[in-house]
């Protein structure tokens, strides 16, 4: 299986990946467009160069690797996406070929989290509006896209990944439960300005508390991705 989690920051993903990636069966990938975006783009990104000769700038590269040989032969292939790197110039039609999960979040959290590390983020960084456009892509292909909410991975994570398995096809590991503190040797090289957090932990979060108070285009933003969040969000887990 070559697993897509199509994401948007601030979204509980390097957990995720963290979670497939403590399975024996499972080869990781960290957000393989990253340098291709920036590339493609010129967003001045914390650690803007450092990314870009960290990974393949070309778009078909990236593909090519994606849907090659399984990183070190494993049977399962993880690849953490963040969904606003699928620009223009970024093909689409290969994520016909690999098993599309969409990983959504409450826009308000994601507004104040992403907000925190970078300034003046557009609803074009945060991935809400192309993650329902790969939705739609998928769809409109006769293929039925999982998706799964964050705040229930948190809220009850061994039910969640355990119906996110069954929903898949995979079976079940435990081992999906926790995992080494420090850190994954797959992580891109942005990690350490992103994963503070995540590299403290052994496991999922806990539940999150009430929605964050917003105000002013943090506050506009969060608005402007609730309909795409709640497309998604109604066929979710």
């Amino acid at each position: 299986m070559r697993l897509a989690m199509w994401s948007g920051p601030r979204n509980l993903s390097t957990a995720m990946m963290y979670s497939f990636g403590a399975r024996s069966d499972f080869a990781v990938i960290d957000e393989p467009f990253y340098a291709a975006y920036l590339t493609l783009t010129g967003l001045q990104h914390p650690m803007r160069d450092d990314i870009i000769a960290s990974q393949p700038t070309e778009p078909q590269a990236v593909i090519d690797g994606l849907l090659g040989p399984v990183p070190a032969q494993k049977p399962h292939f993880y690849q953490k996406h963040m969904a606003q790197h699928m620009i223009d110039g970024v093909p689409r039609d290969w994520i016909t070929q690999v098993t599309n999960v969409f990983l959504i979040r409450h826009p308000a959290r994601v507004a104040a989290s992403f907000s925190a590390k970078y300034d003046n983020p557009t609803l074009a960084d945060i991935g809400f509006v192309q993650q329902a456009e790969l939705y739609d892509l998928l769809t409109a292909q006769g293929q039925a896209p999982v998706v799964i909410d964050s705040a229930y991975i948190r809220r009850d994570p061994e039910t969640m990944l355990k119906r996110l398995c069954a929903a898949i096809d995979l079976p079940w590991d435990p081992a999906m439960l926790s995992w080494p503190k420090g850190g994954h040797p797959e992580d891109g090289v942005w990690a350490a300005h992103w994963y503070a957090s995540v590299h403290g932990s052994t496991g999922f979060a806990a539940a999150e508390g009430p929605l964050p108070a917003l105000d002013g285009p943090r506050a506009e933003l969060a608005k402007a991705a609730m309909p795409a969040y709640e497309k998604l969000r109604a066929v979710a887990l």
